[in-house]
């Protein structure tokens, strides 16, 4: 064998071997097809497809770090200021289906005031419901939570319940009813009632047209045996929006303890595109509802809000409320917040 032949037969040897090698080398599997979350946009902005449902969820909530001032702020009604952070996280889920949209919805809270005292921070459910067609079912704010803007009026007493609803909204008009349950241990009841569950049923009707805003809403609380009504007007006036409330009971209840009757006005305008200044004022007659000869009262107030930036915004309000004392005299007093909210 010559040097030729012993070189090509190498050369074949090795092109055999790579060959083979090439046959046995191991391909990669392609990776399964992922799926990318979806937008939705069928119930307005932030929701997107739950992957594998037709099912719209949004995720929201803020970050809120508040001041507040005034007697007896904190735990032991000692001292006159006290600062804590709440974080807030809600989860909207919604669908459509042949009744109509169908929604739950859930609120969360945790407030964070002083780890080193016992009960000072905890964890709160402040909303948990089911929606379909107009009928609402669990635990959520009543139509007595809806005040007017600014942070100076008292609107309502108990404001949130376990509640069976129904609202219709025509665009223009809108109406709605609901039962409530009035715990037995809330404070308005009768002495035949203490100590049980009672009813309490809450209707609203009101309507909208052209800047003008009107909301009736009635409540009768069954174990206090009590009801009250409240108005609202709201009308765009010039640079902002004016707003008027009136509210009479005929004794005290869960749903309304403040006094006999108020009135209450508050005007919000924006000074600039970021800054909003809403002072406002509210009488308080008959202030003990179930007492002859109860003092009256009056409150005033202002409230100033600033967005920093997008997502980040300020608010701080100040009120000043005055008390008659029976035989003569008055009681004063100062309250008020300074707050820092991220919402997202």
């Amino acid at each position: 064998m010559n040097i030729k032949s012993l070189l090509i037969g190498s050369a074949a040897a090795f092109a055999a071997v790579s060959g083979a090698q090439a046959a046995d080398a191991i391909v990669a599997a392609e990776p399964e097809p992922m799926e990318y979350v979806r937008v939705c946009d069928a119930f307005g902005t932030g929701f997107f497809y739950i992957p594998g449902t037709e099912t719209c969820l949004k995720i929201g909530g803020f970050v809120r770090f508040q001041t507040t001032f005034g007697p007896n702020q904190a735990a032991g009604g000692i001292t006159d200021w006290d600062a804590g952070t709440l974080v807030d996280i809600n989860f909207d889920a919604r669908n459509d289906t042949e009744l109509g949209t169908l929604r739950s919805f859930v609120n969360l809270e945790y407030a964070a005031d002083n780890d080193t005292a016992l009960g000072d921070s905890g964890f709160d459910v402040d909303e948990a419901y089911i929606e379909l067609g107009g009928f609402k079912a669990g635990f959520f704010y009543s139509w007595w939570d809806s005040g007017i803007n600014g942070e100076t009026d008292v609107h309502g007493n108990v404001t949130e319940f376990n509640s069976i609803a129904y609202n219709y909204d025509g665009g223009t008009w809108r109406a709605g009813i609901s039962v409530d349950e009035l715990e037995s241990q809330t404070t308005y009841f009768t002495a035949g009632n203490v100590g049980h569950n009672r009813l309490g049923v809450a209707g609203t009707v009101g309507f909208s047209l052209g800047g003008v805003n009107v909301d009736l809403l009635g409540g009768y609380d069954s174990g206090a045996e009590e009801g009250a009504v409240r108005g609202i007007l709201s009308a765009d006036l010039g640079p902002g929006t004016l707003q008027v409330l009136g509210v009479w009971a005929s004794g005290q209840s869960n749903y309304w303890d403040a006094s006999e009757w108020s009135v209450a006005a508050a005007y919000s305008f924006k000074a600039t595109d970021k800054l909003t200044i809403t002072p406002a004022v509210q009488y308080f007659g008959d202030t003990n509802v179930d007492a002859a000869g109860s003092p009256d009262a009056w409150k005033v107030g202002l409230t100033v809000g600033y967005d920093i930036v997008d997502g980040l915004a300020f608010l701080g309000t100040v009120n000043y409320r005055q008390d008659d004392v029976l035989g003569g005299g008055h009681t004063d007093t100062t309250t008020g917040f300074l707050r820092l909210q991220r919402n997202f």
